[in-house]
């Protein structure tokens, strides 16, 4: 069992993005040292070896130097036996050396090295070089197990017109030692690097998710009381920096949602429960106190109108909610604006005409086309127009317009009311939100938040700018949508 829980604990750190961060650096800081290793490798094997064919050809043109050839046209070495730099060079030429005559013969004097030359391989090199007119190089490995480099030329007795072979060799054992040594340190190197970068990876991107199990813990510690908790930024202006951002953002938007949910819960059972406990108080009132037909039918009469009144409040907290969450059922057409606000400010001229209200539509001088669902803008322009005259005093006026702006149509309806308080300017949309005053004709709150949604619905905009004492100026803007903003042509008709 505890040999199952660590092995599990195991499991659970290659499980990790930390471990997978680290391992993901880790591996391609591997695969890039090694390709570095290779291509060092092979680039100081080139070195060395460009450099043995430049020290064998620096050889050869010594030894040729130093051979001469006697009466017979044999060759044989000459130099000053008094002069010890001279004996030094000579006795390293001929370390590995080898003379043959034009038949592969080898001349008085070369030592025997069948390992490294023989009369064939002699043949061959002279018949390559008659062609190329250049040394030929060679590797080969001697019977001790190294492998020499083989430089062959020829010279020419000039006398005789004889031609002969000449080599010279050198030992590459110090070239593959100084591979194998870098190999080794490299290796090692390797190994230190990886074992350093390890430490370093898995330490970095511990502090890099430090960040991110801040947002953990900060998600695991929300609740209903503190949806708005907020995360204090590391001030990087990073990745994760935006991401805290982010999170708070999400965070402050979760707790207005909330608080926005437990607001209308709040609104909704205050508003249900004032027109439900009237019912209730008449029909007890009734049941109890009423003698005749009359006092019943009048209790009665006053419960139907706080039914209706309730109706219509369910009514339009349906509506509501299918606009704002993007069910509400939508019949596009192209629609005429200037017809559709015609027709209703015609409409709303007699309530208009009761409050002594001059309430007039500007005219557009042509028509206003968008595509927008009729009864919807409907809904829109009469809560509008409702709203301007009931908070417009008595002498006071409406005006509305609508005009083409580009690919837009703009919706504007000004009074001259009281105007808004501008600490009330960024709540009138919300649901229930009423500002004080003392108008006895106040609405259930949802007339401007169900304006909201249906324009939003419409990927509209609505923006209001209002002055206490001045007025209010509501702005709605629409896309125009795909609508022929210019007459076809009229084609000629033919005979």
């Amino acid at each position: 069992m505890l040999r199952t829980g660590r092995l599990e604990r195991v499991r659970q750190v290659f499980r990790t993005l930390r471990f997978r961060l680290a391992g993901t650096f880790l591996i391609l800081l591997a695969v890039v040292l090694a390709i570095v290793g290779y291509f060092g490798t092979k680039t100081l094997s080139n070195i060395l070896e460009s450099r043995g064919e430049q020290s064998l050809h620096e050889q050869l043109g010594a030894m040729k130097g130093y051979i001469h050839f006697d009466d017979h046209g044999d060759p044989y070495w000459y130099w000053d036996p008094t002069d010890t730099e001279e004996q030094a060079a000579v006795g390293k030429l001929r370390g590995i050396f080898y003379e043959a005559n034009e038949n592969g013969d080898p001349a008085d004097g070369t030592p025997n090295r069948n390992d490294l030359f023989n009369r064939e391989t002699v043949l061959n090199e002279l018949a390559e070089m008659r062609v190329t007119h250049e040394p030929v190089i060679r590797t080969v490995t001697g019977r001790d197990k190294i492998q020499y480099q083989i430089i062959g030329s020829t010279m020419v007795d000039g006398e005789r017109g004889r031609t002969w072979y000449i080599a010279e060799g050198r030992s590459v054992a110090d070239d593959h030692l100084i591979l194998r040594r870098f190999r080794r340190n490299f290796l090692i190197f390797l190994l230190i690097a990886l074992m350093a970068c390890m430490a370093v990876s898995w330490y970095s991107a511990g502090a890099v998710l430090s960040a991110l199990q801040s947002v953990e813990k900060a998600a695991q510690a929300i609740t209903g009381s503190n949806l708005g908790l907020q995360i204090a930024k590391r001030g990087a202006e990073d990745e994760l920096d935006r991401l805290i951002d982010s999170f708070n953002a999400m965070s402050g938007r979760l707790k207005a949602s909330f608080d926005q949910i437990r607001q209308f819960s709040t609104d909704v059972s205050h508003e249900l429960r004032t027109p439900l406990t009237a019912i209730q108080g008449q029909l007890e009132v009734a049941l109890f106190t009423a003698t005749r037909k009359e006092q019943l039918q009048e209790a009665i009469e006053n419960a139907l109108q706080d039914v209706e009144r309730l109706a219509n409040l369910v009514r339009a907290l349906l509506l509501l909610s299918q606009s704002e969450s993007g069910q509400i059922p939508m019949n596009k057409s192209v629609l005429d604006l200037t017809d559709l606000l015609y027709e209703l400010v015609d409409q709303f001229q007699i309530p208009a005409e009761a409050r002594r209200i001059d309430l007039k539509q500007t005219a557009a001088g042509e028509p206003v086309l968008c595509e927008a669902d009729r009864t919807q803008m409907e809904r829109v322009i009469t809560n509008l127009l409702a709203n301007a005259i009931k908070y417009t005093p008595e002498g006071g006026s409406v005006q509305t317009y609508v005009e083409a702006d580009g690919a837009n149509v703009r919706l504007v309806v000004t009074d001259t009311g009281v105007g808004i308080p501008r600490d009330h300017l960024p709540h009138i949309f919300d649901r229930f939100y009423r500002v004080p005053d003392s108008n006895p004709e106040k609405g259930l709150g949802l007339g401007l938040s169900f304006v909201a949604a249906i324009v939003k619905a419409h990927s509209g905009e609505i923006h209001v700018h209002s002055e206490v004492g001045q007025g209010s100026r509501f702005e709605v803007t629409l896309p125009a949508g795909q609508v022929r903003t210019t007459p076809e042509p009229v084609l000629p008709v033919q005979a």
